[in-house]
């Protein structure tokens, strides 16, 4: 079992940047695909970025190749997204999400734990 814990959010000016954190405990995260996806309000949860439980392989969606970067600290247990240039489309809840041997792509159903949430607010 694995309990995921965001932080980091907060409200942030049009260009500015964030720094999200998913605190992981119960098991260790190297064995772990992760992601991250987005919930703006009245639509879809959505995928951002994930990694691969193998190596380095990241996956990003198109709006935000180039802004944002995923990335794990596995002494610390604890997965990362730095949000730069951001915009105000980008405001929404951020989700932090897990998976053993994950693949870390875009589909929600392929992640088995799921964080609370932080919120994200981007002012234009």
């Amino acid at each position: 079992q694995v309990r995921l814990v965001e932080s980091g959010g907060g409200l942030v000016q049009a260009g500015g940047s964030l720094r999200l954190s998913c605190a992981a405990s119960g098991r260790p995260l190297r064995t772990y695909g992760a992601g991250w996806f987005r919930q703006a309000p009245g639509k879809e949860r959505e995928f951002v970025a994930g990694f691969s439980w193998i190596g380095s392989i990241t996956y990003y969606e198109d709006s935000v190749k180039g802004r944002f970067t995923i990335s794990r600290d596995n002494p610390k247990n604890t997965v990362y997204l730095q949000m730069n240039s951001l915009k105000p489309e980008d405001t929404a809840v951020y989700y932090c999400a897990a998976k053993e041997y994950g693949l870390g792509q875009d589909r929600r159903q392929d992640y088995d734990y799921w964080g609370q949430g932080t919120q994200v607010t981007v002012a234009s």
